[in-house]
């Protein structure tokens, strides 16, 4: 499998390409090659459609005696895949095209009408200019006036197109302005309604109280928002003058019994802790 995928092969050493005998053959010898219908047709036999791209195996030949400006015409030979009649058909390359030659019939193709009439209307053209010099020169300014017209045409269309991408971009931006002026409200509102809350919970942590001295006190509240003491709102003078006098109101002390009697007369008697063992702890 190798052998047959490699570039170069051995030639011995005493080989002479010039003993090998050249194969002769005739001129219009055909060839077998593989192509495709360059035209829909239609069978000229049996009437079996054949259609544009089908592929063959045809035989090529070369036309003798045919040619345009030195270019060699082909003719190709081609079975119907239906009755297996020959149809032949050679190269036009004046047109760069094919033509039905034996054996079928071209459909028929609109745009080559088209092409066709154009083509006459050209030539027509061409024929009465060289006959009329005032009709060529006619002919010149409608042509230049239809290549200026469509210039104008042209160049209107860049400017309004370049308009309408100027009036898109600032309509974007304008979007987007939009878009982000009321993100800064948004961020505003936010930001006062904050500053309210914060300015709420002051107010309720610190108030200013007035004392009987007449002075305003600046009193700490709590979180929870329960009320100080009431002394916190006095002076020191008088919160001094309280203390004395809740002292005197205190009643006295109550003394211990020394006899160890109860309020009943009941006698307590407490039970002596044991000691521990002496040896022991010294062991």
């Amino acid at each position: 499998m190798s052998e047959r995928k490699v570039l170069n092969k051995y030639f011995p050493p005493d080989f002479d390409p010039e003993l090998i005998s050249r194969r002769k053959g005739p001129k219009s010898s055909q060839q077998v090659v593989r192509l495709m219908a360059p035209f829909s047709m239609r069978c000229n036999k049996c009437g079996e459609y054949i259609y544009k791209g089908k592929k063959f195996n045809a035989r090529k030949e070369t036309v003798e005696g045919e040619e345009y400006l030195g270019i060699k015409i082909f003719r190709f030979y081609i079975k119907c895949t239906l009755c297996s009649a020959e149809i032949t058909f050679k190269t036009d390359p004046k047109n760069t095209d094919y033509t039905a030659e034996h054996g079928a019939s071209r459909n028929f193709e609109p745009w080559r009408d088209e092409q066709d009439e154009k083509e006459e209307d050209r030539l027509a053209k061409l024929e009465e200019e060289e006959n009329n010099p005032m009709k060529a020169l006619e002919n010149k300014t409608v042509d230049s006036k239809r290549e200026m017209d469509i210039l104008d045409a042209l160049q209107d269309i860049r400017a309004r197109n370049a308009r309408n991408e100027r009036v898109g971009n600032s309509a974007d931006i304008l979007d987007r302005l939009d878009r982000l002026h009321d993100v800064e409200t948004e961020e505003e509102k936010e930001k006062k309604r904050l500053e309210e809350e914060d300015e709420k919970i002051i107010q309720e942590v610190f108030s200013k109280v007035a004392t009987a001295d007449g002075e305003s006190v600046t009193v700490k509240r709590k979180a929870d928002d329960k009320e100080p003491p009431a002394t916190a709102l006095l002076s020191e003078s008088a919160r001094a003058l309280i203390a004395s006098q809740s002292s005197l109101l205190q009643p006295p002390a109550k003394k211990r019994r020394a006899d160890g009697k109860n309020s009943l007369g009941i006698k307590i008697v407490k039970k002596p802790k044991p000691q521990a063992d002496v040896t022991k702890s010294k062991a």
